[in-house]
């Protein structure tokens, strides 16, 4: 799987995943394996669904070492290390949730959709036996990604009705919420100091983002330039109203991309 743009912690989850294999002594690599490594790397989109369910980790690793057992004999784990042809599908399934995400890239969160929606793995029955619905674990998913796409089955079929629990007073962006700083909050609460001498720039980002078409700004340079300083102006000038109609009321986030 040379793959769809996977991000830098799938990467070491599918690593974690070989190192899984070869602690139990496994000469593959199975939907089990992959489970394993997201639990171990704890963090992303995906740890952040398990942890919002109430999932006890610990409780899933155990199950899983007691359903598949360790083998006899010990194996490397390098990259030659195979995947069973179910864990193949739940990474092709991760591609397609990115796909119909309109995702440019391949997160955890898309991994554990993976597993979610491959229900004859081993993950997905440990997870079902461990008494999680895999149902409300996608809806979970698709909630933290901001996404009110409907669901579908393993098989592709229609709707399902959520059961998910519905808070009072949802974000309708609560993955960006989570990862990102919102700067023009951050203006509002006066917390951003003023940007000195980058009108010139911060007038031709607004003037570029308020196009209909080819409307996305890229600021480049070494570290310490002032790019940040442009986009701290950009969200200093939007918090105040003073930019054009169509940034009104709009929000300027900033995304730790090490933190997806």
């Amino acid at each position: 799987m040379n793959g769809y743009n996977f991000t830098d912690r799938v990467r070491k989850v599918l690593q974690m995943a070989r190192e899984e294999a070869a602690r139990l002594h496994h000469e593959y690599v199975g939907t089990e394996h992959i489970l394993l490594g997201l639990i171990r790397e704890g963090e992303g989109v995906a740890a952040a669904v398990l942890t919002n369910l109430n999932v006890d980790l610990e409780d899933i690793q155990q199950k899983i070492e007691e359903t598949v057992k360790k083998g006899k004999a010990a194996a490397a784990a390098g990259p030659d290390l195979p995947y069973t042809s179910r864990a193949k599908k739940v990474l092709e399934l991760a591609m397609t949730e990115a796909r119909e995400l309109n995702h440019s890239y391949v997160g955890t969160e898309h991994l554990l959709l993976g597993l979610l929606r491959e229900e004859k793995g081993i993950a997905a029955q440990v997870l079902t036996d461990a008494g999680v619905n895999l149902e409300q674990s996608r809806a979970e998913t698709l909630r933290l990604l901001g996404s009110d796409m409907p669901q579908t089955t393993a098989g592709g079929g229609g709707a399902q009705p959520s059961s998910a629990p519905k808070s009072e007073k949802k974000s309708k962006t609560p993955a960006l919420d989570h990862f990102c700083r919102d700067l023009t909050q951050l203006a509002a609460e006066g917390q951003l100091d003023p940007t000195i001498g980058r009108a010139k720039e911060i007038e031709r980002v607004m003037e570029i983002l308020a196009r209909r078409k080819k409307n996305n700004p890229v600021l480049i340079g070494e570290p310490g330039v002032g790019k940040t300083a442009i986009v701290e102006g950009l969200a200093l000038l939007i918090a105040n109203g003073l930019c054009p109609d169509v940034l009104r009321d709009h929000r300027v986030l900033s995304l730790d991309m090490a933190a997806v």
